[in-house]
């Protein structure tokens, strides 16, 4: 079953659905614009029910088979928030919004999930119900987890769920996937270092914030050169470290801060334990107070074994079996479709975008000819998943 035809026929219309919400970019639990356009479309289409809302402003869409008394629901799930980035790109269709742009494709997730609604509300071929999830607020904001604390998927009845995301480098027309970690936690810690201020002529007086946080970013790079196992995956990077006012004063406080990558709950474990253990330590060595901050943000994306080769059989049906990698190699950024993938199984998959700029770079662009074929997808997702008897 390759791309469907009626999807390929009004490609032009979705296009336009991902232009308009690429010139009007919101962020976080702001996309009060995008919800409603997203909640028009699916009136316009003529699903059963249209819920507005959710985990504060995200959007459902309800769409029953031919048979209402079949009980199976299946999740598919886009998110709509866009980026703090100025855009480059120079389309026709670029932000008109400063400092705001669709830097990951959360456009064309969107605009392809609304394409599938459309046509599975036009056709109904299936038993049982498709659950249309928009999501506000995956770019840090955990828009996932407060969907799930206001019911999503009791309320809706849902039985497994779905996410797609794009990848550039990754040709237009395959998909790509993997069982068990795909993507990672994200965690975050911040530090503040307490020493003791000085005149920088008498630094013996003082004891140094500085030098100690410069120590102590050298030794967290330890945790995972002789703390991990070589064989799996942790990264620990400091990406802030602020202090000082003056070229003539040693400062009181230093402030640092940074970020924590796992594909496991052990390895998340053991890095958090070593970055408290190490901060003690430098602490107790140059007599300061360091004070620990340590945040667990979103999980680890685990996909769920059954359900990752269903997805990759029918994205095989929609491109070829050639076109799909099952194993690709699990990714170091986070995603919070992982707290749905903790709740109900599931799978993630990769659509290609082709060779565009990468993700968070202010040149992206999402490419529309994936548009088609991300909505194909979704299509037989659920005529496949939910095929009449």
């Amino acid at each position: 079953m390759p791309i469907v035809n009626r999807l390929a026929e009004y490609q032009d219309e979705v296009a336009a659905w991902r232009h308009d919400l690429h010139r009007h970019p919101e962020i976080l639990y702001d996309v009060h614009r995008t919800a409603a356009s997203v909640a028009e479309r699916l009136e316009s289409f003529g699903v059963d029910e249209v819920v507005t809302g959710l985990g504060r402003t995200g959007v459902v869409g309800v769409i029953r088979g031919r048979r209402g008394e079949a009980t199976r629901t299946i999740g598919l799930r886009a998110d709509m928030d866009a980026l703090p980035l100025t855009e480059i790109t120079g389309k026709p269709y670029a932000s008109t919004i400063p400092g705001k742009m669709h830097a990951c494709g959360h456009d064309g997730h969107t605009a392809m999930l609304l394409g599938a609604a459309k046509y599975l509300a036009e056709t109904r071929n299936f038993d049982g119900t498709a659950v249309v999830i928009f999501q506000p607020a995956e770019e840090g904001g955990g828009g996932g987890k407060a969907m799930i604390e206001d019911g999503l998927m009791d309320r809706f009845g849902i039985d497994e769920v779905y996410g797609m995301h794009n990848m550039p480098g990754l040709d237009i027309g395959k998909f790509a996937i993997r069982t068990g970690p795909i993507m990672a936690a994200t965690d975050e810690f911040n530090f503040v270092i307490a020493g003791r201020g000085a005149h920088a002529a008498k630094p013996h007086s003082s004891i140094d914030p500085i030098v100690i946080g410069a120590h102590l970013v050298q030794a967290m790079q330890t945790i995972v050169s002789r703390s991990v196992d070589p064989l799996e995956s942790v990264v620990v990077s400091v990406t802030k470290f602020n202090a000082g006012e003056a070229h003539n004063i040693i400062p009181q406080e230093a402030f640092l801060g940074g970020t924590v990558r796992t594909l496991t709950s052990e390895m998340r474990d053991l890095a958090e334990t070593r970055i408290r253990e190490i901060a003690a330590g430098i602490a107790a060595v140059y007599g300061a107070r360091i004070e620990v901050d340590y945040d667990r943000n979103y999980p680890v994306t685990v996909n769920h074994d059954a359900n990752t080769a269903f997805a990759a059989d029918v994205a095989a049906e929609v491109v070829g079996a050639d076109r799909v990698d099952r194993a690709v190699a699990p990714m170091m950024g986070g995603e919070d479709f992982s707290y749905m993938l903790e709740k109900r199984p599931g799978a993630f998959i990769f659509i290609g975008n082709g060779d565009s700029a990468g993700l968070h770079n202010p040149a992206y662009d999402f490419n529309d000819e994936a548009l088609p074929i991300g909505a194909s997808y979704w299509v037989r997702l659920v005529e496949t998943s939910l095929a009449p008897a």
